[in-house]
């Protein structure tokens, strides 16, 4: 194997090595072997551009065609032409599928499932671009040492998203991967310079003087590799070292405490709310007696603001309690309240850290590592424990508490108060101002808090749009007061900011809102039920749900005023003969408001409908241009067959002209002769005079008499031309040509001969001229530039 191949082949089994640290990322991991064969024919190309030999900027975009072909064929075939050239339908389906593994990375824990094309892309095609980039730097420009710069890359993203402990697992097959590409080089290197050390004396035994550097650039690696390893562990201020995990667990400590770190789950939640296909996150069996319609399940508890956005704050957390829970803060004794049971079954791709649970719980049975924190009374995973394909049951009470009970609760303590009604300096005023007004008329904190509820949800204004993205800055709430426009986390966050500014104490809570009941007697759960809520608390009844949400989820009875006597429908209570639950299937009504079709709850138009107002088909020049284009892709591979047969046409066809066209017409037929033999494997050798090449040609072509002759017959025409004071002209080198070429391809194998039609050897020709009009055009451009400036001197 030569030098250059082995090189090609160390870069890509170093890319390969590298991108094993994406493996602990998603499951399965069958990936890496596509990977592994597309990076394989991209460096195949790369490594026969460098044999033809192309010029480097050639060979890299050859090299990133087939790589774009190949990404076409592997993710868009039925959006591409003829299944192979990609044109604007693959290329937005490109774009759609990378911003459908986008989504997919913010949603999805760590495995990610594979089974999303968005994901596999994203993997597979930034494998290939890496790839491309080392085999470009080490291998084509040979500097190995810097494609250790996107090797790096490759493996920081890796190490920045995985929360494993076999981190230094893949950092080890990462640099050993490095440290091959970087011994292939020097061996490649020190084999142009002989035997470097070969004066020195030879000790019997001893490997010789050129493999000696290699053994000691191996040693040398070892140890570096070693010293990045052992050296930060050693250092207690970099916290571990450099192959400290992110993170191992939400605990720290020993025994049943620790703490529990600042994770915000809003990151997906509005790409939740608008994706194309609503799947089963959670598949819920509740006691019979249980009220579907109010069964939130609760994740975790926002009550952190700084001002940007709410977060949960650093709590401590302690092993689940066995039996029940102990009973919720400030639910006193008198309110009414009911036990309820659920079993819970999370989907196998729905890994989520947080424990997805009805408010407050009274009790979980589950099995695995989980931790609790007392203040939210929520569950989260410990050492890498999710929901994934987890079922579980979670006793839970449904507290209802009467509006005079509400109306009538006592100051909460001090503390609470301070540490639930903080906020940040950095707030707008108008945000406490507008709340001002919206309860001028209230009488106490429940009144405000209703008047709160329903100025979002009803009286205000408000319009619920997922499209809105979340903000943020100090500015994000006051732009959602002014434009009234957006989701469950703007009204959710407005709300709970807002109470506190009243000095109602106030957190966010995020989770699902009630599914949609099933004939099974199930309630199933989908990611278009993700929801965020504002919770207040009131001494007696505790942490209270509100809904200020417009069309989500259900309003809280203990906020409806009494309408007895009264005929007409309360705006915000939901309607007594239609589920409350959030329904999977469209409505039929036509007459659909612009915020249900923003939920997606109304009938999708008839097929009829949906089509184009015209039915004229695709327009002429629609269609000429794919004509065209289709032409132009089918004639790119046939591109070097084409310009052979042309070459050979104008070569041969120069003869009978008359004694000035000798010289041109002889010297054509030679030039096309050996560029013949090139096609057939026969390389030019340009310093061997025509004589000597015409016996290597017949030579090494194996021709018998009759076409040796010919080729004689035209090396002969050809020193006359180059010595002859007067040449004289030779009639049918042209047929002495087509002969000698019709004998070459007789003893040569069958794929030869079809190499030497289709992708003849000569045509490499092209980018040699092509190469030296750029030179030359480079030069008359130099040598004119001191004609066009004038001595400093001389005047105009």
């Amino acid at each position: 194997m030569s030098g250059r191949a082995r090189l090609a082949l160390c870069a890509w089994a170093a890319t390969l090595m590298s991108a094993c640290a994406l493996l602990p990322l998603v499951r399965p991991a069958t990936w890496i072997l596509q990977a592994g064969f597309l990076l394989a024919v991209q460096s195949g190309v790369g490594a026969a551009a460098r044999r033809v030999p192309l010029a480097r900027p050639l060979t890299l975009a050859a090299q990133a065609l087939v790589t774009l072909l190949l990404l076409t064929v592997t993710f868009a075939r039925e959006q591409a032409f003829v299944g192979l050239i990609p044109g604007p339908d693959a290329f937005r389906h490109f774009a759609d599928l990378l911003q459908l593994g986008s989504d997919d990375i913010a949603r999805y824990a760590i495995p990610a499932p594979l089974e999303s094309d968005g994901i596999r892309l994203m993997l597979v095609g930034g494998v290939l671009i890496i790839g491309l980039a080392v085999d470009t730097l080490a291998v084509t420009f040979r500097s190995a040492a810097p494609a250790g710069l996107p090797l790096l890359a490759l493996y920081s993203v890796a190490a920045g998203l995985s929360d494993g402990g076999s981190d230094w697992l893949w950092f080890l097959v990462a640099a050993a991967g490095y440290l091959l590409l970087l011994l292939a080089e020097g061996r490649e290197r020190l084999s142009q310079w002989g035997r470097v050390f070969g004066g020195a004396a030879r000790v019997p035994g001893e490997e010789s003087g050129v493999v000696a550097p290699v053994r000691t650039g191996r040693r040398i690696g070892v140890v570096a590799l070693g010293v990045a390893l052992v050296v930060p562990l050693a250092l207690p201020a970099m916290n571990g070292g450099l192959l400290d995990a992110a993170g191992t667990g939400v605990g720290s400590g020993t025994g049943g405490g620790g703490t529990i770190s600042a994770v915000n789950p809003l990151v997906s939640l509005r790409d939740s709310l608008n994706v194309d296909e609503d799947r089963t996150v959670l598949s819920l069996r509740p006691d019979s007696e249980a009220d579907v319609s109010n069964l939130y399940l609760r994740i975790v508890s926002l009550d952190d603001f700084d001002g940007t956005t709410w977060k949960p704050s650093k709590r401590s957390i302690t092993a689940v309690p066995k039996g029940d829970f102990p009973t919720p803060v400030g639910l006193a004794p008198d309110v009414k309240r009911t036990e309820n049971r659920t079993t819970i079954s999370a989907a196998d791709w729905y890994a989520q850290d947080w424990l997805p649970m009805p408010y407050p719980p009274s009790g979980v049975r589950i099995g695995g590592n989980w931790r609790y924190e007392p203040q939210g009374m929520t569950l989260v995973g410990d050492h890498g424990q999710n929901t994934r394909g987890l079922t579980y049951e979670v006793k839970s009470l449904d507290v209802q508490p009467t509006a005079e009970q509400l109306a009538s609760a006592p100051n909460p303590p001090p503390a609470l108060v301070r540490e639930y009604t903080d906020l940040p300096k950095s707030l707008p005023a108008v945000v406490s101002e507008t709340a001002r007004q919206v309860t001028a008329d209230a009488r106490n904190p429940y009144e405000q808090a209703v008047a709160l509820q329903d100025y979002f949800a009803v009286t205000g204004g408000f319009q619920y749009d997922t499209q809105v993205q979340v903000g943020s800055g100090s500015q994000a709430i006051a732009r959602f007061l002014k434009d009234k426009q957006g989701f469950c986390v703007h009204f959710s966050f407005a709300m709970a900011a807002m109470a506190r500014s009243l000095d109602i104490p106030a957190r966010v809570a995020v989770g699902f809102a009630p599914g949609s009941p099933q004939a099974d007697g199930t309630v199933s759960v989908g990611l278009k039920d993700a929801h965020a809520w504002p919770e207040l608390y009131f001494e007696g009844v505790g942490w209270t749900r509100f809904e200020p949400t417009p069309n989500r989820g259900t309003v809280p009875s203990y906020t409806v005023p009494d309408s007895s006597g009264n005929s007409l429908p309360n705006p915000a209570e939901p309607s007594q003969s239609a589920s409350t639950a959030p329904s999977t299937s469209a409505s039929a009504d036509a007459s659909c408001t612009p915020q249900q079709r923003k939920l997606d709850g109304c009938a999708s138009q008839s097929p009829q409908a949906a089509l184009s107002a015209s039915d004229d088909g695709p327009k002429w020049y629609v269609l000429l241009a794919w004509v065209l284009g289709g032409l132009a892709a089918l004639a790119i591979p046939l591109a070097p067959m084409l310009w052979r047969m042309r070459t050979r046409a104008v070569r041969l066809g120069g003869h009978g002209r008359g004694e000035a066209d000798v010289a041109p017409a002889t010297l054509a037929a030679w030039q096309e002769l050996t560029d013949s033999a090139w096609d057939f494997g026969i390389a030019p050798d340009d310093s061997q005079t025509p004589r000597r090449a015409a016996a290597r040609i017949i030579r090494i072509g194996h021709l018998d008499p009759t076409a040796a002759a010919s080729v004689h017959r035209v090396a002969d025409a050809v020193e006359q031309v180059l010595y002859a004071p007067r040449p004289r002209p030779t009639a049918g080198l042209a047929d002495d040509v087509r002969r000698a070429v019709a004998a070459l391809g007789s003893t040569v194998s069958g794929s030869t001969r079809l190499r030497a039609v289709l992708a003849p050897r000569s045509t490499v020709r092209v980018v040699w001229g092509l190469s030296e009009w750029w030179n030359g055009l480079i030069a008359r451009a130099a040598a004119a530039r001191p004609h066009l400036r004038k001595p400093s001197g001389q005047e105009s």
